[in-house]
């Protein structure tokens, strides 16, 4: 993994970098790339990999850790990884016989940012989701 340090973005720096859609409508290029990335998260293993790879113990997982708690083949899993990687959600890196991932911040704060609500904004008076 890079050493690079990310910078810490506080709520008003992260509105500036990537606007909720209940501001600014979506570009086509951003509503594709961001398409790719839920897409790659609509999928429960994928979904439970990254959540997986982000709690893991120093940010990291080996794919040795990754394939115990599902009932699918280690092939399948890696499919699910590069999946994961080509959305953009995931870094990896060989080390010997080894890969390791880790979560891309910066994509989990794009992701973030735009389903982020408005300060203030009220809940919905109905139909909602709980």
């Amino acid at each position: 993994m890079s050493n690079l340090e990310l910078p810490v973005l506080g709520p008003d720096d992260a509105a500036s970098c990537c606007s909720p859609m209940v501001r600014e409508p979506l570009g086509e290029q951003a509503a594709a790339d961001l398409a790719k990335m839920f897409k790659a998260l609509s999928d429960p293993v994928r979904l439970r990999l990254l959540s997986l790879i982000a709690s893991h113990e120093g940010g990291e997982a080996c794919v040795c850790d990754l394939t115990g708690p599902f009932d699918v083949s280690q092939p399948t899993i890696s499919h699910h990884l590069k999946v994961l990687r080509e959305a953009g959600l995931v870094g990896s890196e060989r080390r010997g016989t080894w890969v390791y991932y880790w979560v891309l911040p910066a994509a989990l704060a794009k992701l973030s940012s735009l389903l982020r609500a408005p300060v203030g904004a009220a809940p919905a008076a109905s139909g909602g989701v709980s």
